[in-house]
C-alpha cells in the first residue's frame, strides 16, 4: 500500500497537536534515561502552552509536520538569525528539532525531514546547517553523518537541575 507522505508549515493555531506530538516523541527519546520528576518538570516547561505560542509566532523559527496518509508522524523545527540556540552567525541554519512518533520510525521520514531543513538553509542563503545530538543518543549519533555532519563541539543541556552534553554538529552546504 503506497503511503501519501507530506510536509505542512505551522502557524500558531497548531501549538495543542504541537504540544501532544512533542511530549510524545521526546518521551519517547529521553525518558528511559532520565527520572520521572526530572522528566516531568521539563516537559511541563518546555511545552508550555505560551511558549510554544512564542516559538510558532517567531518570524526566525519555522515548524513542520512531517504526515503520512493524514497522520501527523513527526516534526522539524529550524531556527535562524537569533532564534538560534547557539550564537553560529548569521550564515547558519539550526535543526533545534527533529522527532519522529514511536509508529512511523525507521520509515524514511527522518531523511526527509533532513533534506527538507537543507532545502530550507539553502532557501534562507545561508551555508551551513547545524545541530545538537544528544551524547547517548546512539542512533542520532549514527544518523546525522550519513548527510555529511561532523561534530564541531558540544554545549551543556539542562534538565532541571542535571546538567548534559550535547554535541555539536554542521555541514557546510
Amino acid at each position: 500500500m503506497i503511503k501519501q507522505v507530506q510536509l505542512t508549515k505551522l502557524d500558531v493555531n497548531d501549538w495543542q497537536e504541537l504540544q501532544k506530538v512533542s511530549i510524545e516523541t521526546y518521551k519517547d527519546t529521553f525518558d528511559p534515561f532520565n527520572p520521572p520528576d526530572i522528566m516531568d518538570a521539563y516537559l511541563t516547561e518546555a511545552y508550555e502552552p505560551k511558549k510554544l505560542q512564542r516559538e510558532l509566532a517567531n518570524p526566525n523559527s519555522s515548524f513542520y509536520f512531517v504526515k503520512v496518509d493524514q497522520e501527523t508522524a513527526g516534526y522539524l523545527k529550524v531556527n535562524i538569525n537569533d532564534a538560534q540556540t547557539e550564537k553560529m552567525g548569521t550564515d547558519n541554519l539550526e535543526v533545534e528539532r527533529i522527532y519522529i512518533r514511536p509508529a512511523f520510525k525507521h520509515q524514511g521520514l527522518g531523511t526527509r525531514l533532513i533534506q527538507e531543513a537543507e532545502k530550507l538553509t539553502r532557501e534562507n542563503h545561508k551555508a551551513k546547517i547545524w545541530l545538537g545530538v544528544w551524547e547517548h543518543n546512539e542512533p542520532a549519533k549514527h544518523f546525522y553523518p550519513k548527510f555529511g555532519f561532523k561534530r564541531i563541539g558540544q554545549h551543556s543541556f539542562f534538565m532541571g537541575d542535571d546538567e548534559q552534553t550535547d554535541y555539536l554538529m554542521q555541514k557546510v552546504l
